[in-house]
């Protein structure tokens, strides 16, 4: 663990049981669905049912839930989590009606930690089983397995289990104690944020960290430091999180991808947070984790 090293973010650690054992324990999983002590999380078109000030997951007993995929979560607090994908066209019974759904980034920093262990499972299985609905190998459409461990196909037999893509995201700082951030041409002018991207088939983490740094800003690294990782069903990365270090500070950047890039002191940083020219990342993830451990305190936030 290194919670000395990064503040908390969103789906930081896991506080449920996901008792894989228990996936293909019919017996089991018809008697924990008969129970009505047992909850279930809701999905419709990837939002989450949630309580009206998103702090809890507005979960339903079994026989309250909806038509749709059922998948086994796990247990926690002595309690066993179902996850129902809602059909499309599908409405929640009466009994149960008003509830409100929102999407996972909305809510992330206000579920409680037991249910956004909850919500960031649920919603990385609803979004894998949404985009892989046919046989890999064969094409034929594929069924739901092992309660939602895995899909497999009727035709061929072959059993397709849940991707996650490795994406490392590093912050990087020079022997001046800057860091560098970049922007990238999806979001708007002012926000800045700390490197990131995928790895790329028969590549180390540390090498994609230095690969990515050199090829987004032009800057090379020298050691790489691993800090921490983070679920980021959005829709199936794993970020793992490195610090690095540049030996050659030169900024070129690639144009496509990153339009800028810079170097900020801390009280660079700040100043420009507080006039309204940048725009950082929050600790709803892992990029604004790494950079508050460099800054030292929580991060500035602007006041205009």
């Amino acid at each position: 663990m290194n919670d000395d090293l990064l503040p908390g973010f969103a789906f930081q650690h896991a506080r449920h049981d996901r008792v894989g054992d228990r996936r293909g324990d019919l017996e089991f999983l018809e008697s924990a669905w008969a129970d009505p002590a047992t909850r279930v999380v809701l999905v419709r078109d990837l939002d989450l049912a949630v309580s009206s000030d998103g702090a809890r997951l507005a979960t339903v007993r079994p026989d309250q839930a909806p038509p749709g995929q059922r998948m086994l979560l796990g247990r926690a607090e002595g309690t066993t989590f179902f996850l129902v994908v809602e059909d499309s066209a599908s409405e929640a019974p009466a009994e149960v009606g008003g509830l409100e759904y929102r999407p996972l980034r909305t809510v992330a920093t206000s579920l409680d930690p037991v249910h956004a262990s909850l919500a960031v499972h649920g919603v990385a299985l609803a979004q894998w089983h949404d985009r892989h609905g046919c046989c890999a190998v064969c094409g034929e459409r594929t069924e739901v397995a092992m309660s939602g461990e895995s899909r497999r196909c009727p035709r061929c037999g072959a059993q397709h289990f849940p991707r996650t893509d490795p994406a490392v995201i590093m912050l990087v700082v020079d022997d001046d104690d800057r860091c560098l951030l970049g922007h990238n041409a999806a979001r708007d002018a002012t926000w800045y944020s700390t490197l990131a991207g995928f790895v790329e088939p028969g590549e180390s983490l540390e090498d994609a960290v230095v690969r990515e740094v050199a090829e987004e800003t032009g800057v090379v690294v020298d050691r790489v430091s691993y800090a921490g990782s983070q679920p980021w069903p959005f829709p199936s990365s794993l970020m793992l999180g490195y610090l690095a270090h540049a030996s050659r500070t030169a900024i070129a950047v690639d144009g496509v991808e990153i339009t800028n890039a810079r170097w900020f002191s801390r009280d660079e940083l700040r100043r420009e947070v507080e006039e309204g020219r940048l725009v950082i990342p929050s600790t709803i993830s892992i990029s604004g984790a790494l950079l508050q451990s460099w800054y030292g305190a929580p991060l500035p936030a602007s006041r205009v």
